[in-house]
């Protein structure tokens, strides 16, 4: 996964500059520990990122296994343009058109990204009861703060 690598390493430079700050205001004893410690810090900062956006990903594919019957909407979808909010999550409104001729419910998942395509959150949204030949708008939001610019794009959509 090529996106990981770019969010990891941009990650992996943003930690090791604030580790190598605050260790350097340590008073630690040599340029060797500090270094250490900050590769190691880096480390576990980037795994951190890495196992969020793995985590938010499986739990999307749990809730697409629980929908049995469903019909790829993907077309039906509009998105918003993403914006944070007061908790500093990323946000975006999610428009599903029903073209069925009854009610239904739809699932879609919206991936956070960079603009290079660089994966950095995904969620899902459900919006129920949508009118047949109606529409009817949701809120998708990022499962942590999400710094930069963020585009948000629809991975999937199920009509159910």
């Amino acid at each position: 996964m090529p996106g990981h690598r770019r969010t990891r390493s941009t990650l992996t430079a943003s930690a090791a500059a604030a580790v190598l700050v605050l260790t350097g205001c340590t008073g630690e004893d040599s340029p060797e520990n500090r270094v250490g410690d900050a590769a190691s810090a880096v480390e576990s900062a980037a795994s951190r990122a890495g196992d969020s956006v793995a985590s938010a990903t499986a739990e999307a594919d749990r809730r697409f296994d629980d929908i049995t019957g469903g019909l790829d909407a993907k077309s039906d979808v509009r998105l918003g343009r993403p914006a944070t909010g007061r908790d500093d999550r990323t946000t975006v409104e999610v428009t599903v058109r029903n073209t069925a001729g009854s009610a239904k419910s739809f699932a879609v998942q919206i991936n956070f990204t960079r603009a290079n395509g660089d994966l950095l959150d995904t969620a899902v949204v459900k919006v129920d009861g949508v009118p047949a030949a109606g529409e009817r708008s949701a809120t998708a939001r990022s499962n942590r703060s999400l710094d930069g610019d963020v585009r948000a794009e629809v991975a999937r959509a199920v009509r159910y």
